[in-house]
């Protein structure tokens, strides 16, 4: 089959954007390092400014872009604490680098983080989210602590108390991986060489739960909404 002319300029990709993966790296795991594990990378490294030594909390840690914070949390010199709703979910992080974990079905999330936080408190806070869990998390921030704003997985976007915000001297941070991407090409390229690396080592596991077939993608789909995903699905094309 061949293109027309308008529908091979529809389907270029321009050179910046091209990235060479290493050998180790396979195309399954490769189509799911980009978005997530970039979108974690570029929350925690140029919008947190994250160092190491500090505490980083993840609200939905067992999802894709949950797992991927855990993990590069970790690479990155921080003590990780994992949210999730499951003791199964939690115990699949744990396996994957996370030093302690909240199971916020369970427990009151502002009460467990002030536990795990001490008197420092939690120095980020990485929240996919939204709904009635950002607001504990936000309270559990440290002095000039840094909340991250990625998405709203509960379906409800909430509204924070600012005279919080004022108090603690802390920032609320938005997380807009695409609009980053198309602004700091550079940037960009250059985190996902890292994270390809980081992969191919073993540092980062990128795990792929289930592959789909094209064909049944409603069943992806239902399997995400359902929350019953830990880590990423790939539909293959």
């Amino acid at each position: 089959m061949s293109l027309s002319s308008s529908a091979r300029e529809r389907t270029a990709v321009a050179a910046d954007n091209i990235i060479k993966l290493p050998a180790d790296l396979d195309f399954e795991r490769a189509a799911a390092l980009t978005i997530t594990y970039g979108t974690a990378y570029y929350a925690l490294k140029y919008r947190a400014l994250m160092r190491p030594g500090e505490t980083l909390a993840v609200l939905g840690a067992s999802g894709g872009v949950g797992l991927a914070t855990v993990e590069i949390g970790k690479v990155m010199g921080a003590r990780v604490i994992a949210c999730a709703s499951t003791d199964d979910k939690l115990a699949f992080v744990r396996a994957h680098g996370a030093h302690e974990a909240v199971n916020y079905e369970r427990e009151d999330l502002r009460a467990a983080l002030k536990r795990l936080g001490g008197e420092h408190g939690i120095d980020v806070v990485f929240d996919p989210v939204g709904g009635r869990y950002s607001e504990p998390a936000l309270r559990s921030l440290a002095w000039e602590g840094r909340h991250l704003v990625v998405g709203f997985a509960a379906g409800e976007i909430p509204k924070l108390p600012l005279n919080l915000v004022l108090l603690k001297c802390c920032a609320v941070l938005g997380v807009f991986w695409g609009a980053w991407v198309r602004h700091e090409t550079k940037e960009y390229k250059a985190a996902i060489e890292t994270l390809a690396r980081w992969c191919a080592e073993g540092k980062l596991s990128c795990h792929v739960q289930k592959i789909y077939p094209l064909a049944e993608t409603p069943a992806a789909l239902k399997a995400l909404a359902n929350r019953e995903v830990m880590g990423k699905l790939v539909v293959q094309v």
